[in-house]
């Protein structure tokens, strides 16, 4: 009997040590036996959150960032965080192309915040990328109403010096800029010089005016618009498809170039429509109150082709909680690799755009159910597309640097092997 227990106790001490030892090494997943007799949910790991990019900022002289903003001012200074002043409340379209003013003002702000994706570092050779503070669409915009106006040699002299001031750079002559990141958010930005920095990432709207050499979604950042209209802050009627009347709505300039000719193509084919608002109209102080409150008494809003791909337009509509319905062939979206715009937008060709009555029938047709989704969808969104100092979590400038350090990797990759390659580029050379 005693030889009996001993064998029992050196059984169970055996199978002890193997439960113990399977445990130990992974091949038993005792949580996945036992948790659901308990009724206990078994929590991820803890992920511990990705470090912030790591940003060296250039500091430009006024001249070529907020001194444009009072130019009345002669101070030289690199602007600081308690000197830098706020965007203009009143400065009509030039606030759709100041995500520049943002990230640089993201990097400004001081104290440390867990959510932002970027901060600034004083000591460029522990940056992981270089920003270039040259407000190149301010510049565009303020020196000179047209191309021809004499004034653009300001603009000119702005980017020559800029680029003088880059290339005495040793960070940058040590990548040739790749690892530099340099805001051109309107069309007509750096259009003077832009091919002496096109290895650098840049910041655009759309690649409708730069060649494929030059600007390609691999190494550059499609950002937004910043809106121009307020945004839709109390959008909760009881009924938010009946409170909205008119089906579709556009107002703005129908005379564009290049792909924007649609839209005079457009205001043939709408006409007509009861519940159709297409109006020609000039950007203005009262136009832009006006396109605020129609967009959000519309179902959908129109996005057609400028004379490039985008416009602001179409960051109008998502703020608006309008749904967009997008007609540009060409187009290229923000933040794309992390947003479906197809939850929430329309999709038109210009091709079928065109053809009479089927834009408005599809439209007529669509199905309510579907257009809540896109309007909930739309609210969860739209804060992706806000631009404020200090900036919030996962905003619109969060959300460019976020872009910017997905980035990184490639242009790393450039740079290193441009230090060793005897042949540049040998592989575009294959037949």
């Amino acid at each position: 009997m005693k030889l009996l227990g001993k064998t029992v106790l050196s059984l169970i001490a055996v199978l002890i040590l193997t439960l113990t030892y399977a445990v130990f090494i992974g091949t038993l997943d005792v949580r996945s036996h036992f948790y659901p007799l308990l009724n206990i949910t078994a929590s991820a790991p803890c992920r511990r959150t990705e470090s912030p990019l790591r940003v060296y900022m250039y500091d430009l002289p006024r001249r070529f960032n907020v001194g444009m903003l009072d130019r009345r001012s002669s101070d030289e200074t690199p602007v600081t965080a308690r000197t830098l002043p706020a965007w203009p409340g009143k400065s009509g379209l030039r606030k759709q192309h100041s995500a520049e003013y943002w990230m640089m003002a993201s990097l400004l702000c001081e104290g440390e915040d867990p959510t932002r994706e970027a901060i600034r570092v004083l000591d460029p050779d522990s940056a992981d990328v270089f920003f270039v503070p040259f407000f190149s669409s301010l510049s565009f915009n303020t020196h000179g109403h047209n191309m021809t106006d004499p004034a653009t040699e300001i603009d000119r002299q702005l980017q020559v010096d800029v680029l003088k001031f880059l290339r005495d750079s040793n960070y940058w002559q040590r990548s040739a800029g790749r690892d530099h990141v340099i805001p051109m958010n309107h069309p007509n930005a750096f259009r003077y010089l832009r091919e002496e920095v096109n290895a650098s990432i840049l910041i655009v709207a759309d690649f409708g005016r730069y060649p494929k050499i030059m600007a390609n979604l691999s190494k550059d950042v499609v950002a937004p618009y910043v809106h121009v209209v307020d945004s839709f802050t109390d959008d909760d009627p009881p009924d938010p498809y009946g409170s909205r009347s008119t089906l579709l709505f556009f107002k703005g300039t129908t005379v564009r170039k290049d792909e924007g000719k649609v839209r005079a193509k457009l205001a043939k084919i709408l006409v007509g429509y009861e519940d159709v608002h297409y109006e020609n109209s000039h950007a203005t102080g009262e136009s832009i109150k006006a396109s605020t409150e129609g967009m959000r008494l519309s179902k959908f809003c129109l996005h057609p082709a400028g004379d490039t791909p985008s416009s602001c337009r179409l960051f109008d509509a998502i703020v608006s909680h309008c749904v967009p319905v997008i007609v540009s062939d060409q187009i290229e979206l923000p933040y794309e690799d992390e947003l479906d715009y197809t939850q929430f937008s329309v999709f038109f060709s210009v091709k079928e755009a065109l053809e009479p009555g089927y834009l408005v029938t599809q439209l007529r047709q669509f199905p309510k159910e579907r257009w809540l989704e896109m309007w909930r969808r739309l609210k969860s969104i739209s804060h992706h597309f806000e631009f404020q100092y200090p900036p919030k979590k996962e905003d619109g400038v969060n959300m460019i640097w976020r872009q910017v350090k997905h980035k990184v990797p490639a242009a790393k990759l450039a740079v290193h092997r441009s230090r060793r390659l005897k042949v540049p580029d040998w592989w575009r050379r294959r037949r």
